[in-house]
């Protein structure tokens, strides 16, 4: 990444957990996690920014103690979601813009000027059905609640219809960050007024499934 001219590097919460044997969804524990932060940021020369998922907590206090932890390893931006790990469904748009103060608050008392990329699962945890286009108002609250909270940027795994992806970068207060699995879509996707895109684990499932290419041919 860094040959091609990328300025940051970031890491799939999907992609560290598999390559580690684990599920994803916090399934890695937080210390292992940690120690491969430590792995990936103290060779990279670029900034590093890693999918933290849910905060490995519920409670603000402990996500705060969490965030703390991760940026004291020299991280400067991190993916903090909405989605309840092991529960159901998101948390309410009150619970998760309580969350977002405290992750805020531990960045700014170590002194890391933190970029807090919020993640909604909205177009994730739906009904069987649903259209996405009548999700994009909730989405829009979620987005107006997390800027207000302390969030820099708004990520919408899930979305991929060109005219509400438009629709809500339009109205969105915060850049939005949409998730693709081709680097081809990028230039569409800034078309559209995305100002940030996410790979997600395209390019570690892409990897692997080369690898098992060849041994099929090998074998």
């Amino acid at each position: 990444m860094a040959r091609a001219g990328s300025k940051a590097v970031a890491t799939s919460s999907w992609s560290v957990a598999a390559a580690q044997n684990y599920a994803d969804g916090q399934q890695l524990p937080l210390e292992q996690m940690l120690a491969v932060v430590i792995r990936i940021a103290k060779p990279v020369k670029l900034p590093v920014t890693v999918d933290f998922e849910g905060g490995y907590a519920a409670d603000p206090e402990t996500v705060g103690q969490n965030v703390r932890r991760l940026l004291e390893l020299g991280i400067v931006c991190f993916n903090f979601e909405d989605q309840i790990v092991d529960g159901l469904g998101l948390y309410g748009v009150e619970d998760q813009a309580a969350r977002i103060p405290a992750a805020r608050h531990s960045a700014d008392s170590t002194g890391v000027p933190a970029f807090i990329n919020t993640r909604t699962g909205v177009f994730q945890k739906i009904d069987r059905g649903t259209a996405h286009a009548d999700l994009v108002e909730e989405a829009l609250a979620r987005e107006k609640a997390y800027a207000a909270a302390g969030a820099d940027c708004f990520l919408l795994p899930g979305l991929t219809d060109d005219a509400l992806i438009h629709r809500v970068c339009d109205v969105a207060t915060m850049p939005v960050d949409v998730m693709t699995t081709s680097s081809q879509d990028v230039h569409r996707l800034r078309e559209l007024g995305v100002a940030r895109s996410s790979l997600g684990p395209a390019r570690y499932i892409a990897l692997i499934s080369a690898v098992e290419e060849e041994a099929n041919a090998l074998l």
